[in-house]
């Protein structure tokens, strides 16, 4: 018998895992009744953040060995590929259980200000498309079936949900990676822009999720989710003072409200983690794959992206970005 085998349970790795949507599906797949086994990995830029997390969620009733915390900055290639190389070394031998779920939930939005990551893309699209695009090309050689990945997407990416983020502006690939928007944004003012590169990089996820489930072997599954608008989240903590108080001081107190005047997409941190970890867990979804979901309902994305052409586009482009040798 080899140390793998021995080795009961199934790991899950959640990228951002250490706060908001991350940490509350954490908790969820630590608490559910499909999971007395399961080994979860929060995969975190911060690793003292990232420990107090882990140690929280013992505090809440995780068992020992149960929860750990890895480095891992989606800004940076490298950081990515050792990372998974790390990640594939010690479930090898036998360190932890075999690797069967990577949530991609980590994600940026830089609102008015443009930052470039070290490898030199624009944050927004280089964090939340091209980070997760490689991380999930460099793990699913370790990723093992049963397997699913699920993909953090956004309404924000489907002008027809009138989020009040502006919709897409989709432009070629490579323009995209340096912070180039289509013509839809030629008149934007900064932090409109800044928005618009956030909803574009949403957009692009969900490319990505439909392209990565045409191209999985039979037994891994990978599908997108909208948690909806969840308020008092770190995702506004690079936009504007005024907008970071309000976000969490004030609109986390008014959730029934904003269910009724401006969508019933509106849910807590731990509401939203729960329907995420289902996507990750539940016997339900086990064949489910290529698909969007709002919550735990399965609805359809944007019109636009069913674009095959430009999915493909996008796999195509991401490769020769990151350096990917591999055409799966």
């Amino acid at each position: 018998m080899t140390k793998q085998a021995q080795h009961l349970g199934e790991t899950v790795v959640i990228t951002g895992g250490n706060t908001g949507l991350g940490f509350a599906c954490a908790q969820a797949i630590l608490r559910s009744p499909y999971c007395a086994q399961w080994h979860v990995v929060l995969a975190c830029r911060d690793l003292e953040r990232g420990q107090n997390a882990v140690d929280a969620l013992g505090s809440r009733g995780a068992g020992a060995g149960q929860v750990e915390v890895m480095p891992l900055d989606l800004a940076s290639m490298s950081s990515i590929r050792a990372f998974a190389k790390d990640l594939a070394t010690e479930i090898d031998a036998g360190a932890r259980p075999a690797l069967h779920a990577l949530v991609c939930n980590a994600g940026v939005n830089p609102a008015s200000t443009k930052t470039i990551t070290e490898d030199g893309f624009e944050t927004t699209f280089g964090v939340n498309h091209l980070g997760h695009f490689l991380l999930v090309n460099e793990l699913l050689p370790t990723l093992q079936t049963p397997g699913r990945v699920v993909v953090v997407a956004s309404g924000v990416h489907d002008p027809a949900q009138k989020s009040g983020v502006p919709a897409p502006a989709w432009n070629d690939v490579a323009a995209l990676a340096k912070g180039e928007l289509g013509p839809l944004a030629s008149s934007d003012r900064a932090l409109r822009y800044g928005q618009r590169r956030y909803s574009t990089s949403k957009l692009a996820n969900v490319y990505f999720t439909y392209a990565l489930a045409r191209r999985l072997p039979s037994g891994i599954t990978a599908n997108a989710f909208d948690p909806g608008f969840m308020p008092g989240t770190g995702l506004m903590r690079e936009a504007p003072a005024p907008m970071r108080f309000v976000g969490k001081h004030i609109l986390p107190h008014a959730i029934p409200l904003l269910r009724r005047v401006f969508s019933p997409n509106v849910h807590t941190p731990a509401e939203s983690g729960a329907a995420l970890a289902r996507l990750v867990t539940d016997p339900q979804f086990a064949t489910t794959t290529g698909k969007y979901f709002e919550e735990d309902r399965e609805v359809r994305s944007s019109e636009e992206s069913y674009d095959e052409d430009r999915a493909a586009e996008l796999w195509n482009a991401s490769l020769a970005l990151t350096k990917q040798t591999t055409r799966r």
